[in-house]
């Protein structure tokens, strides 16, 4: 199952006598606009709207999990699609963090804080060799950082408030407040496997 939803904030919450983090998603009804078929399309998916925001998530490996004939153009996607332990995949654009230099962006070390250092502290260093005479592609140096798009796997649903169409991830998603994610189920948490009692009296031999 899938749905678009909107990030709201960060909390946590009371489960099990543990404080659990979570993101507190709202996912309001989407509308499905689209249907995509193997005979006409070569493809299973369906498209949905969020306001102005139209995702299509495909069936099968790598995508939602989901039985397209379930699906009709007008129907709607609700938060009802989804239960607690429910295992999701969520994708979401990263905070945009501007012009940033080497250190921030690609990690850089810089250069020594001695030896006759000025202003060179925070520098690249070489960008290139004496032949050929340019930068080669691909070389890491400063640059607008963010802004990215970012998939979390294997985060888990541990609420949800129907009426209110609010889903409670498990954990960090991707973006800024207010902005748009991708949610879509991948599985269900595996039931816990209850320990082998202790202390049981053995049967005693004859």
């Amino acid at each position: 199952m899938f749905i678009l939803g909107k990030k709201i904030r960060m909390s946590q919450i009371w489960k099990d006598e543990k404080i659990i983090p979570v993101t507190v998603v709202e996912a309001k009804p989407n509308l499905v606009t689209c249907m995509r078929t193997t005979a006409l399309d070569g493809y299973d998916a369906v498209q949905v709207k969020l306001g102005k925001t139209k995702k299509e998530f495909r069936n099968g490996k790598g995508g939602a999990m989901f039985a397209s004939e379930s699906f009709k153009e007008g129907a709607e996607v609700t938060v009802e699609a989804f239960n607690e332990g429910d295992i999701v995949r969520v994708a979401g654009v990263s905070k945009g963090k501007g012009f940033q230099g080497v250190v921030r962006r690609h990690g850089f070390a810089g250069g020594p804080k001695t030896h006759g250092q000025k202003n060179r502290l925070r520098a690249p260093g070489s960008i290139g060799n004496t032949t050929p005479q340019r930068v080669i592609p691909g070389r890491r140096m400063a640059g607008h950082m963010g802004v990215d798009r970012i998939t979390v796997k294997n985060l888990q649903i541990v609420g949800i408030d129907k009426a209110k169409n609010i889903l409670l991830v498990k954990g960090a998603v991707p973006g800024a407040r207010g902005g748009v994610l991708e949610i879509s189920r991948t599985g269900h948490e595996a039931p816990k496997q209850m320990p082998a009692e202790h202390g049981k009296e053995k049967t005693a031999k004859k």
